[in-house]
């Protein structure tokens, strides 16, 4: 057993999209694995994601969004973070990308 504390991800809805299935299967999956996973929920700012990732001082952001607007929420996400104190948060946006966007180490 490790003795080390369970990677904290928040996973996250950005945008407008309200289609959240896929999102809940992967933090199930996640939570399964002894990550310990934050599912902030859906229709959220970039804004909103970022300062849940600093409050709740997670490891690693999951972002999921299908609305095509991926390209202009994932850097502003990127942008709050550095601009919040954490560039080590890791971002994955594994929407449209299929991990190609992976920023950071990958944990699974």
């Amino acid at each position: 057993m490790s003795s080390l504390p369970p990677i904290r991800i928040i996973l996250a809805k950005v945008g407008l999209d309200g289609h959240d299935r896929g999102i809940k299967v992967v933090a199930r999956g996640l939570r399964d694995a002894g990550l310990h996973v934050i599912y902030a929920g859906l229709w959220l700012t970039p804004e909103a994601v970022v300062r849940t990732a600093v409050d709740e001082d997670a490891d690693w952001l999951g972002l999921s969004l299908l609305s095509g607007a991926h390209m202009t929420l994932v850097p502003r996400v990127l942008q709050l973070l550095r601009e919040a104190g954490r560039p080590d948060c890791g971002v994955d946006d594994a929407s449209h990308s299929a991990g190609k966007q992976r920023l950071g180490p990958v944990i699974w």
